[in-house]
């Protein structure tokens, strides 16, 4: 059977493509981001991983902003849009849009998750508007003219549980998103029954407790059953123990602490590797002695299980400031991850590694393990965006679960006795 064809729309660094292409029925048509490392990265994948020639790689990975719609769909770039693209040099879109990648194509699945920043609790707790003038709090309005135009079979669209609560305005959002989807033909749950369209990562052998909502959507007019998906995906979680920290980290290299910080590179460096087995982006972030003393008490005193006064104490005695939150966590190696996100760019304080002997917080390539990312996917950017990107991905394991729930719906492949 010809494998299904597929657009990731807001694809980042490849988390739902790379997801759907492990599944093996998913041929991608293209893959669309608005930045730069994670465009990078993206070809970079789908050359060394996935065999995917240079030319193939530059023509199906498109560098462009989703809500320049129009453009994006058929080219006919303004002048404003030709001066942007004239500091990429590699022609990273083709000038016929993407009309002029899929030619004519059947395109039976559209994915992807637009950004969540604006629809997650902690963003809009941290904003001092919520986050009600963010443009992001619309960018679903692009992905619907996209599914609208090529009229898939299926969509998934991927967000946090945040949206199902964000009002900016006087409306919530999920109901905007209803009322769209209604609109152009397609079928979504009500938002009274969203609630049961959140899954945790951590049930589809994922060693992170992440929540998400799974957004599928049906066109009206073809023969499938919206909730065949919601039962398929169902279907594929697993029933067994959660993987946990220890199952994905717990065999990498360690790192110890230096007696004293050194340069290299240009680089301050707080730590050393232990033995000679060196992997890309498993490198110790350096950390000042106030931080590492900081691990060392955190771990010593099990303070994961604190309570939140003491913890916020904890944080004033450290730094001499006040917090309503709590800036401190380890993950624990006999249980899922909490959520990897994007602050890890920042720090790492809410990841220090469980390890008391190695003092540090989590490094690149434990987070991309800790999404599922395969050991051999490479990274490129700063050490600072490639923990965004890592943090605002969808986890491997999860997304390929997606693709199996789709393909065995799609193609008649639902196994009930599983």
């Amino acid at each position: 059977m010809a494998k299904l064809n597929a657009i990731d729309l807001f694809a980042g660094a490849g988390g739902l493509s790379e997801g759907f292409l492990e599944q093996g029925q998913f041929n991608f048509l293209a893959h669309v981001e608005w930045e730069k490392p994670m465009v990078d990265t993206l070809k970079n994948n789908l050359v060394k991983r996935w065999n995917y020639t240079e030319e193939h790689a530059k023509k199906a990975v498109v560098l462009f902003d989703v809500q320049k719609t129009d453009e994006l769909l058929k080219g006919n770039w303004s002048e404003e849009t030709k001066q942007m693209y004239e500091k990429y040099n590699d022609n990273l879109i083709v000038s016929k849009g993407l009309d002029g990648i899929i030619n004519k194509q059947k395109v039976d699945v559209i994915i992807g998750g637009p950004p969540c920043q604006a629809y997650s609790i902690a963003g809009r707790a941290q904003d001092p508007n919520s986050m009600r003038d963010d443009y992001r709090n619309y960018l679903f309005e692009s992905f619907v003219k996209i599914v609208d135009y090529y009229r898939p079979s299926v969509f998934v669209f991927e967000n946090v549980p945040g949206i199902l609560s964000a009002k900016p305005g006087d409306r919530y959002i999920i109901d905007r998103i209803k009322e769209a989807f209604d609109e152009i033909g397609y079928e979504i749950r009500t938002p009274e029954k969203m609630k049961k369209s959140i899954y945790s990562a951590a049930d589809y052998d994922v060693p992170q407790e992440r929540h998400r909502v799974i957004i599928f959507g049906v066109c009206k007019d073809s023969d499938y059953n919206l909730e065949d998906f919601y039962s398929a995906l169902d279907l594929e979680k697993r029933s067994g123990p959660k993987k946990t920290v220890r199952d994905a980290i717990g065999s990498l290299p360690k790192f110890r602490v230096l007696n004293e910080p050194r340069k290299e590179n240009g680089h301050n460096v707080s730590h050393e590797l232990i033995g000679d087995v060196h992997i890309p982006l498993h490198i110790a972030r350096y950390n000042n002695k106030r931080d590492i003393a900081m691990f060392k008490t955190w771990l010593s005193n099990s303070m994961n299980n604190c309570s939140t006064e003491e913890k916020l104490a904890f944080y004033k005695s450290i730094t001499g400031k006040t917090s309503n939150h709590n800036k401190y966590r380890n993950i624990e190696w006999d249980k899922p991850s909490p959520t990897i996100v994007s602050h890890l760019q920042k720090d790492g304080f809410m990841f220090i590694h469980p390890d008391i002997n190695q003092l540090r917080t989590i490094t690149i390539r434990e987070a991309a393990l800790l999404q599922t990312f395969p050991m051999d996917f490479e990274f490129i950017g700063s050490n600072p965006y490639c923990f965004k990107m890592i943090g605002n991905a969808v986890p491997v394991l999860f997304a390929k679960s997606i693709a199996t729930a789709v393909y065995n719906v799609l193609c008649g492949g639902i196994n009930n006795d599983k």
